[in-house]
């Protein structure tokens, strides 16, 4: 093994920030362009595209919003995991190339790797539609994919 793709989540559930960031986009917006978060796909990055065209409406950077949104409110959502921490920590020692795939957009993603302190032991992330399939194929043969803290809790550097 010479690579590790790590889903965010597995670090830190963004989900719930996430939604809470639309909620208040729907209400902070309403006047300018309607937007009804339940009726956004479930895949963020999907949503996002979405999100493109109802900005083009007048509504402005989402990004920008989504981004601030997660830095004020980061603490309240994401806390760091020490079992995390020490398997990031333990395949980095070990020489392992760390990547993050997510779903989520990317202003969303790099405050939470931030957040959970895991910013220093990332060397690639990919967001939105297709980061894993991205990110699999940008470190090259010999990756794992822990898509869960189990699995990434369970991974084993050889050596």
């Amino acid at each position: 093994m010479k690579a590790v793709a790590v889903d965010l989540d597995a670090l830190g559930d963004t989900r719930p920030l996430w939604r809470d960031f639309l909620d208040d986009a729907a209400r902070r917006f309403a006047a300018i362009s309607p937007l009804e978060p339940a009726t956004l796909p479930e895949d963020r990055g999907a949503a996002a595209a979405e999100l493109d065209r109802w900005a083009e409406a007048g509504v402005g950077d989402w990004r920008g919003a989504l981004e601030r949104f997660a830095e004020d409110r980061a603490p309240v959502y994401l806390r760091p995991s020490a079992e995390a921490s020490a398997a990031l920590r333990g395949l980095a020692a070990g020489g392992i190339t760390v990547g993050v795939f997510t779903d989520a957009p990317e202003p969303l993603a790099r405050v939470a790797l931030s957040h959970l302190g895991a910013e220093r032991r990332v060397e690639a992330l990919e967001t939105g539609e297709g980061a894993r399939e991205r990110l699999v194929a940008r470190l090259g043969d010999d990756v794992v994919v822990a898509a869960t803290l189990d699995d990434l809790a369970t991974i084993k550097v050889d050596g």
